[in-house]
C-alpha cells in the first residue's frame, strides 16, 4: 500500500477481462486463473461453438451448412457445455467450422453479453472478445504462442485423455484453423488495438499467470 502523501497508483480490479487468441495459446487456462483471483465469473467462448459443432454432428448435419449450424445455435442447450466431448479434437474442428457463419455468431452474441453484464463481473475467452464481443472491457490481452508449442500442448491434452495424437498432423490442423478463425468474413480473430500482447510461448502456467496480472493491472490502475 502506498505511503501517505505518495502519487503511487492503486490497483483496481477489473471487472470486465477480454482475453483472445489461436488454439491452445493458454489463453483458457489463464483466463480461469484471473477469474478466480479477481472472484469474477468465467466464461469459455470457445465451448458455445463446439457445443454448436458436436451438436450439429449429433443429428447426422454437417458443420459447414449455415443453415443446419445457425440453427443448432438458436436451439443451444445450455447444459450441454458441460459435455467432456467438447473437450475432443473433434468438436474443436467442427467448433471452428460453425463459427465462420455470421448467423452462428449473432444467435450466441447476445447469451456472451449478458454473462459479461452479471453484476459479479466476467473474463471472458476466445477470437473476438476484445474486437466484438466486448470491446468496452476494461482489460483486453491477446494471448499467443509459437505453433509449435501450441502443437505440442494440446498432443499432450490429447493423450493424457487417451485420444491418439500426432504432433505433425497437429501442427497442420492447428495452422488450419489459425487461417479459418482469422480469415472468415463474420468477426476475425484478431488483436485488439487496445489489447496487450502476452507470447507464452516459453512462459510455464504460473509465469504467464503473473505476467497477465501485471499487464491488466497496469492497465486498470488509477493515480
Amino acid at each position: 500500500m502506498p505511503a501517505p502523501g505518495t502519487n503511487a497508483p492503486r490497483t483496481i480490479a477489473p471487472r470486465t477481462i477480454a482475453i483472445d487468441g489461436p488454439a491452445a495459446s493458454g489463453k483458457g487456462t489463464l483466463a480461469r486463473r484471473l477469474a478466480d483471483h479477481y472472484g469474477l465469473a468465467y466464461l469459455d467462448t470457445g465451448s458455445l461453438y463446439r457445443a454448436v459443432g458436436m451438436a450439429v454432428l449429433a443429428g447426422g448435419g454437417d458443420p459447414a451448412d449455415p443453415v443446419a449450424a445457425e440453427q443448432a445455435a438458436r436451439t443451444l442447450d445450455p447444459a450441454s457445455l458441460g459435455d467432456p466431448l467438447l473437450k475432443s479434437a473433434a468438436a474443436g474442428e467442427a467448433a471452428s467450422k460453425v463459427a465462420v457463419h455470421p448467423g452462428v455468431r449473432a444467435a450466441l452474441l447476445d447469451f456472451q453479453r449478458r454473462v459479461a453484464a452479471s453484476p459479479q463481473g466476467a473474463v471472458l475467452d476466445g477470437r473476438d472478445i476484445g474486437t466484438v464481443v466486448l470491446p468496452e472491457a476494461e482489460a483486453k490481452l491477446f494471448v499467443t504462442a509459437s505453433l509449435e508449442a501450441r502443437a505440442a500442448r494440446r498432443v499432450a491434452e490429447l493423450l493424457a485423455r487417451g485420444e491418439a495424437a500426432d504432433a505433425e498432423a497437429m501442427t497442420r490442423a492447428l495452422a488450419e484453423r489459425d487461417a479459418r478463425d482469422a480469415g472468415r468474413d463474420a468477426a476475425p480473430m484478431a488483436r485488439a488495438p487496445d489489447a496487450a500482447l502476452l507470447d507464452t510461448s516459453n512462459l510455464s502456467i504460473d509465469e504467464a499467470f503473473a505476467a497477465a496480472k501485471m499487464l491488466i493491472e497496469s492497465r486498470t490502475a488509477r493515480p
